[in-house]
């Protein structure tokens, strides 16, 4: 399978891509300021919201995987929102997957961005991430997308292929970068959650 991956070079982009060139496919690793891949991988230069970028990333891919996410350094946040956007727009016949974040998930009919105790800090991105699952939401049959969200707190750790899967509502508190791109993999090669999110935790 041939798969795209924006985001190679950071924390859960890198090991989505390394699982993917472990279990055979021909991974193209995208980044907007160059930077290393994983081993296997054919590095490209790139911007998601680049139009005529994305369009012929996705006219050369099966799965566009989106492991970006709103800036941290002091960048417009909004700005994913329109990368997303772009994304979606250019796809074509190939499928996307968003790495989207937690904040988005319930508890007691609440988002977790939403909770008092939610860290103020990660509020703002949270939104704009929670904002482009709505939008995806929106979108007619013609679109075949997947947003995984991760447990509240993912970090590197150990990759030991076993992880629980729920819908809307954490299964967890925790899951390793490693066995997060264990599930986006294993929802690529065999689809279960088309048009919809889920979510992962150890």
């Amino acid at each position: 399978m041939r798969i795209a991956v924006y985001g190679a070079t950071g924390m859960i982009g890198r090991r989505v891509a390394a699982e993917a060139v472990e279990r055979g496919h021909e991974v193209t690793g995208i980044a907007r300021s160059g930077g290393e891949v994983p081993a296997g991988v054919i590095a490209v230069q790139g911007d998601a919201g680049d139009t005529a970028f994305a369009k012929r990333v996705a006219g050369e891919a099966d799965v566009v995987v989106s492991a970006i996410g709103p800036s941290r350094t002091g960048g417009d946040p909004r700005e994913y929102l329109a990368q997303v956007r772009n994304l979606v727009e250019t796809l074509g016949d190939a499928r996307l997957v968003v790495v989207g974040g937690a904040g988005s998930l319930l508890v007691d009919g609440t988002r977790l961005v939403d909770l008092p105790h939610f860290p103020e800090i990660y509020r703002p991105e949270a939104l704009v991430v929670a904002e482009a699952l709505d939008h995806l939401r929106g979108l007619g049959d013609g679109v075949d997308w997947t947003f995984v969200s991760p447990a509240p707190q993912i970090a590197p750790g150990e990759r030991t292929g076993s992880y629980q899967v729920g819908t809307d509502h954490p299964v967890g508190e925790a899951i390793s970068a490693e066995d997060f791109a264990v599930a986006l993999l294993d929802e690529i090669e065999q689809p279960t959650h088309r048009r919809t999110r889920f979510t992962v935790a150890n």
